[in-house]
């Protein structure tokens, strides 16, 4: 496995869904994370969005010991290269 992707999201998001779909047919593994009910990833959500909640909000932790990456509504080339694994 090349990292951990964590993507915070909620249920009525269609740009969440989107990217959930492309990694899932990519094989890309990842916890999701719904902010609408888990208050502590809404104010992380907040933090990494100039206070709004924006979704989906990516974290990536690649295993390579390289920097953590978050990212607001990437797109599958941008999570694949946070990975690591973009070709």
């Amino acid at each position: 496995m090349p990292g951990t992707v964590t993507m915070y999201s909620t249920t009525w998001c269609g740009y969440c869904r989107r990217l959930k779909g492309q990694m899932d047919r990519e094989g890309i593994e990842y916890n999701e994370v719904n902010i609408e009910h888990d208050p502590d990833s809404a104010a992380f959500v907040e933090r990494a969005n100039g206070g709004n909640q924006t979704v989906p909000t990516v974290q990536v932790v690649p295993v390579s010991g390289g920097a953590e990456v978050i990212m607001t509504n990437p797109s599958l080339a941008q999570v694949k290269q946070a990975l690591g694994t973009a070709s």
